[in-house]
């Protein structure tokens, strides 16, 4: 009785990517073992503890009373602790110069449609780039992809002057304008490439059922971009929560339109004594970049790996 394992009648091409797939898997496993070594997970815990002390030590401050923060330091908490929440309340409150609550209201306002509309641009972008065949496609992607080296540093003078002929200079219209602008370039990349992972036999057959491309994008292709979407979202949200320099520019200090980021720049800058204020008012702007980055992380991984890996 023969005891032979009897061979699989594969096509060449079948066999090569059953090889490519026994390559990849013997890959991760090797990379998964270097990362998971004891060395790595030591690193790991260094690296972390290193960069949740200062913001550890941020909030015990932003609790403390005036005088305790201004004599003693934040470790000294736990030897004599003493807490207040005076100092959020003046912080998020609505009266006096060192009150955030407008400037929070108005990072709301400015960081929603500077994800949504730039989104929703790059998506269209994206797909005719991917999946639309016409004259200069491949340089006018080029030139796309090349606008994310120009600083954004050279175009704030220009984009003011522009503003200002235009009448919409101390607006939201200047903020959004201009981050969408910044973002676009990085949002067609990020979706194009996922796009082009999306296998070809998927549109050929929407194409054969009568589908046109706009029914291809909004009911084939949008549903499988999540992850892209959500990465970029977050990556963009985070980007302008944080930003200081285009609101500085566009937005001025005044309440009016400005975001919580100026105020705080501001408050450092005219009231530096006042370092209660500057620990919770600094707190409360980076809980809530924390919050949407922890309940949203696994789609920024997944989307930020997406186009990475073929198979």
């Amino acid at each position: 009785m023969s005891t032979a394992t009897p061979q699989l009648d594969l096509t060449p091409e079948e066999r090569a990517s059953l090889q490519a797939r026994a390559a990849t898997g013997r890959a991760a496993y090797t990379a998964k073992k270097r990362l998971t070594s004891r060395w790595a997970s030591a690193c790991a815990l260094v690296l972390a503890v290193a960069w949740t002390i200062p913001t550890f030590g941020l909030l015990v401050t932003s609790f403390r009373p005036e005088r305790a923060i201004k004599t003693t330091g934040w470790w000294t908490f736990f030897s004599n602790p003493q807490v207040t929440l005076q100092n959020y309340q003046t912080a998020l409150g609505t009266d006096g110069s060192s009150g955030l609550g407008p400037y929070m209201i108005n990072s709301f306002v400015i960081v929603i449609p500077s994800v949504i509309i730039p989104i929703c641009l790059a998506v269209l972008a994206a797909y005719a780039f991917a999946w639309i065949d016409f004259r200069g496609r491949n340089v006018l992607f080029v030139a796309v992809f090349a606008l994310q080296i120009v600083p954004i540093q050279v175009t704030l003078i220009p984009l003011l002057t522009l503003y200002v002929d235009a009448g919409l200079a101390g607006t939201f219209w200047t903020i959004w304008l201009s981050h969408s602008t910044f973002a676009l370039p990085l949002a067609i990349f990020l979706l194009h490439n996922f796009m082009k992972e999306i296998p070809k036999e998927l549109i050929e057959a929407a194409r054969v059922d009568g589908a046109g491309h706009v029914k291809i994008l909004f009911r084939v292709l949008l549903p499988l971009l999540t992850p892209a979407l959500a990465a970029f979202g977050i990556f963009q949200f985070l980007w302008v929560w944080n930003d200081l320099l285009v609101a500085l520019t566009f937005a001025g200090g005044g309440t009016d339109v400005a975001p919580v980021t100026v105020a705080l720049a501001n408050l450092s800058g005219t009231r530096d004594s006042a370092w209660q204020l500057l620990s919770a008012g600094a707190f409360v702007s980076i809980v809530v970049p924390v919050v949407v980055f922890v309940a949203l992380q696994r789609y920024f991984v997944r989307g930020l790996l997406a186009g990475g890996l073929k198979g």
